[in-house]
């Protein structure tokens, strides 16, 4: 049974790849077709003071005006058609492929839904920003959406699943009550703002991938085989299009990706938490560090402007800091691949022990 388990994780997770290497040619030839790429280079005027980022302009500018945005259509779109494909293959021949149909309500409906909300608000903020030189949908508004589902999510936890606790390693679940749903909030929110790795080629693709699949290897550690599954699926579409975005980058995953795996991601790890018997929330600044640390330095880089008036860093995230200081882009990239394996196995680890 173990074995027919983990083939049920691990041939979605193959599927979803070949799914995505077959569509990335349509989609890049739709993508340059109609030129969906920033018609305005550069960031404008940074987080917090009226100085503009000439930094990250030098660095990335004349890219944005040449390469397409919304690849991360390629994750969400592969992710759902191998989920429709399963369970019609399933239909037709339920033996033996009805066991590969991992939608179900108790485990999948929730970060599937995520997924879609995600990649739809960030496809709608795509679109403006490359029809509109203004931008997309502004800051507030995309909180907004995000704040939103975080609410309508955790009250799906809290009243739907009967989940009202956190899990903690060697500790065990800790109740909050109805507390539970704006501490859902704050981190749905928080996961989101990490989504601004997304800034050189390579980068959030690898990493994206790399923290789906330790939270796949967590599910099915606590039979969440269903989770484990589509876990899995996430990442063979992210590696899909991790593929096609390593140096030169085909296409971005810009905004309908970020939105849309950093809201799943943390329904993934609420899913993966006390429903499980397990640890998933707490382990998140682990498996997931880099994102961590990228919403830790954006936030200091502010804190520091307001306070001291200076900056703490050349650029935040701190991985164009490193790019200001020397780094070639590739080396930055690979060196936070490894951090992320790294802190992956070490996560897992401890969601592992308890």
């Amino acid at each position: 049974m173990l074995i027919f388990d983990a083939a049920r994780v691990l041939i979605p997770f193959v599927i979803s790849f070949a799914v995505g290497i077959a569509a990335a040619p349509l989609l890049t030839h739709y993508l340059y077709k109609h030129k969906a790429w920033k018609k305005k280079g550069g960031k404008g005027k940074g987080m917090g003071d009226d100085t503009g980022t000439p930094l990250f302009d030098g660095l990335h500018k004349e890219r944005e005006v040449s390469t397409p945005r919304m690849g991360g259509i390629l994750v969400w779109g592969t992710v759902l058609a191998t989920v429709l494909g399963l369970a019609i293959l399933g239909w037709v021949v339920p033996e033996p492929f009805a066991a590969l149909d991992f939608v179900n309500r108790g485990q999948t409906w929730l970060p599937l839904f995520a997924l879609i909300v995600g990649g739809l608000a960030g496809l709608a903020d795509d679109v403006l920003e490359v029809t509109k030189s203004a931008g997309g949908l502004s800051l507030k508004w995309r909180l907004l959406i995000v704040a939103t589902f975080g609410l309508f999510a955790g009250w799906w936890f809290y009243a739907k699943l009967g989940v009202s606790a956190v899990g903690l390693p060697f500790v065990g679940a800790i109740p909050l009550g109805a507390f539970f749903i704006p501490f859902f909030i704050l981190v749905v929110l928080a996961i989101y703002a990490s989504g601004v790795i997304d800034g050189i080629d390579g980068l959030a693709g690898g990493i994206f991938a790399i923290i789906f699949m330790a939270y796949a290897g967590i599910a099915f550690a606590q039979n969440q085989v269903a989770l484990a599954a589509l876990s899995a699926s996430i990442s063979g579409a992210t590696f899909a299009f991790l593929w096609f975005n390593i140096p030169p980058a085909r296409f971005y995953l810009s905004e309908t990706g970020s939105m849309a795996l950093t809201m799943t991601l943390a329904v993934i790890a609420f899913s993966a938490d006390v429903l499980g018997d397990g640890v998933g929330v707490a382990v998140l600044p682990i498996i997931a560090f880099p994102l961590f640390i990228t919403v830790v330095t954006s936030m200091l880089q502010v804190f520091w402007k307001k306070v001291f008036k200076k900056k703490l860093f050349h650029i935040a995230p701190i991985h164009h800091h490193f790019e200001v200081l020397g780094w070639p882009a590739y080396k930055v990239t690979m060196r936070y691949w490894i951090i992320t394996i790294i802190a992956s196995i070490f996560g897992i680890a401890i969601a592992l022990l308890k």
